[in-house]
Order: C-alpha cells, then sequence, then structure tokens
C-alpha cells in the first residue's frame, strides 16, 4: 500500500479546535473529506482543506496514485510551541495568555478497490481580468453649464445636509 504523508507546522489555532475537524475526516475517502470540509464554517476547515489538496497533488504527480483510490489513513494533531503573553489587570496583577499553535500530519492511503465518487467537486469559476475602460470623453465646462442649470440650496439646507453613508 502506497502512502503520502503532508505535513503543515505552526499553525495558529490552537490544537483541540483542529482535532474537532481532523476526527471527523479519519477513514473518508479523499473526495467525500473535501466535501466535508467545503461545508464547515469553522476556520481550521480552510486549512485542513489546503493540507488535503495538497497532499493529494503530491501522490497524483509524485507516486502516480489515482485520486479516486486514496482515503485518509490517519490525521495526527500535535501541540506546537506556545506564545505566553499577558493581560494587565486591576491592582497591579496580570493574567496570562497562551496562544497555542498546531502541527498536522496527514497520512493518505491508497484502497485496494476503486468505487464511484459520491460527490463531484466543481472549483468556483476565475475571475477574469477585466478590460481596461478606454477614457471617455468629459464635456467642457460650457457644455455642462448649458445641460444643468445650478439650483439655489438654502441656509438650512446646507447646514442639516444628509450624508451617504
Amino acid at each position: 500500500m502506497a502512502q503520502q504523508i503532508a505535513q503543515l507546522n505552526y499553525l495558529h489555532i490552537a490544537p483541540r479546535k483542529v482535532r474537532l475537524l481532523a476526527s471527523t475526516l479519519r477513514g473518508l475517502r479523499v473526495n467525500e473529506a473535501e466535501a466535508q470540509l467545503l461545508l464547515r464554517n469553522q476556520r481550521a476547515s480552510r486549512v485542513l482543506l489546503k493540507l488535503l489538496r495538497s497532499a493529494v497533488a503530491n501522490a497524483k504527480n509524485n507516486q502516480k496514485l489515482n485520486p479516486n483510490e486514496l482515503t485518509i489513513g490517519a490525521v495526527r494533531v500535535d501541540q506546537g510551541p506556545i506564545l505566553k503573553r499577558s493581560l494587565p489587570r486591576a491592582m497591579g496583577r496580570t493574567t496570562p495568555i497562551h496562544k497555542k499553535m498546531s502541527h498536522i500530519t496527514l497520512v493518505l492511503t491508497s484502497a485496494a478497490k476503486t468505487a464511484e465518487p459520491r460527490f463531484t467537486i466543481i472549483p468556483p469559476p476565475k475571475k477574469e481580468k477585466k478590460e481596461k475602460k478606454r477614457k471617455e470623453v468629459k464635456p467642457k465646462m460650457t457644455e455642462i453649464k448649458a445641460e444643468k442649470p445650478k439650483e439655489k440650496v438654502g441656509f438650512l439646507k446646507r447646514i442639516f445636509q444628509r450624508k451617504s453613508v
């Protein structure tokens, strides 16, 4: 059985929060795991999705594995270093703040049997570059005055003019 390992170190999300998502992915096929991560609303889902797609691309290009046969063998989330900060409190005291980091290891394994994927994931279309607009010829000052005569605005309207926000 061929394996592909992908690692992500020093992720600035607490390991406890990443493990919630990682535990749902174990044993799933790559296509299903990608669909799960796309539908999740947590911040760690974007990072895990990027790591999963990277591992699939590496398996496809480097080891010539079929992406439809890949399953997630293991996802390990370890604790990284902690940044220790403090918050000033009353009477000269401080409260410690621990900013935790995670190390994620994702292992893809190739399954013996090939089944049709349950989902088809369509990537969002790439935005096309906007064409440069041609500079329009501005009307001359005399034409503007001829088109729109200025209305007199009263003193109170000028002071209490509502601004659009």
